[in-house]
């Protein structure tokens, strides 16, 4: 008899869900310390590993603050919600409905892509360059490295200098992210990665424009037939 392995995704998934669950139900109020990491992870019973990776995700969409050498806290009350209601409804949306934001991100991201090649730093090229050699890097957790992931996407935005442009990408990072956990192979498929996300940087740095763009859509390509190959087994 052969027994499927649960995945460790699921874990830090139904992790996200018990802790957002939890702090809804408890009445936490902001700034409110939650428990310790070991009586945490006793009180769910999982490895210390699941826990911090959720805490991470719950970190990431601002449902939590982690105070490091403090401990982990609540976030502020008028932010909580919100949050609360992201983190549900991105785990819950088809990968057709997670294209829509994908699409409001490829805009987003050309755009940002081709004025970002006229005025770059090499500094700036060099911060994205050791981006995207950390979440390549073989010791990389596999989540923390889709959170780079999108930090290296933000950081072009940024980059490019329309701070209603991060502030949108920063508002749908959730959706983003639950596409990504949706799409990225495990094993992370390191040198394919890595290879698209250089030459987005190698155009940027010469200064390209339309090789940036083009970098980007093919990035996204990839992404997109992804999400819709996910779309068609689910409907199967």
């Amino acid at each position: 008899m052969k027994v499927k392995r649960i995945e460790k995704r699921l874990l830090v998934d139904m992790v996200v869900q018990r802790l957002r669950e939890t702090i809804e139900r408890s009445g936490l109020s902001a700034g409110q310390q939650l428990p310790s990491e070991p009586e945490l992870a006793a009180q769910l019973g999982v490895s210390r590993t699941v826990l911090r990776e959720a805490i991470s995700r719950l970190q990431t969409i601002g449902l939590v603050t982690v105070r490091r050498g403090l401990g982990t806290y609540v976030a502020e009350s008028n932010d909580l919600e919100n949050c609360a209601n992201l983190i549900r409804t991105a785990m819950t949306l088809s990968s057709r409905e997670l294209l829509r934001f994908m699409e409001l991100r490829e805009a987003i991201e050309i755009y940002s892509a081709r004025h970002a090649a006229q005025i770059i730093t090499d500094a700036q090229a060099d911060e994205l360059e050791t981006l995207c050699a950390k979440m390549e890097s073989e010791q990389m957790d596999h989540y923390e490295a889709m959170r780079l992931d999108f930090q290296f996407h933000l950081k072009i935005v940024e980059i490019m200098g329309n701070e209603l442009m991060v502030r949108i990408l920063q508002m749908i990072q959730e959706f983003v992210l639950e596409g990504m956990r949706r799409t990225t192979p495990r094993p992370r498929q390191r040198l394919f990665s890595r290879t698209a996300h250089m030459a987005i940087v190698q155009a940027l740095r010469a200064h390209d424009p339309d090789a940036a763009q083009a970098a980007v859509v093919a990035h996204m390509d990839v992404l997109r037939r992804r999400l819709q190959e996910a779309d068609s087994e689910k409907g199967k």
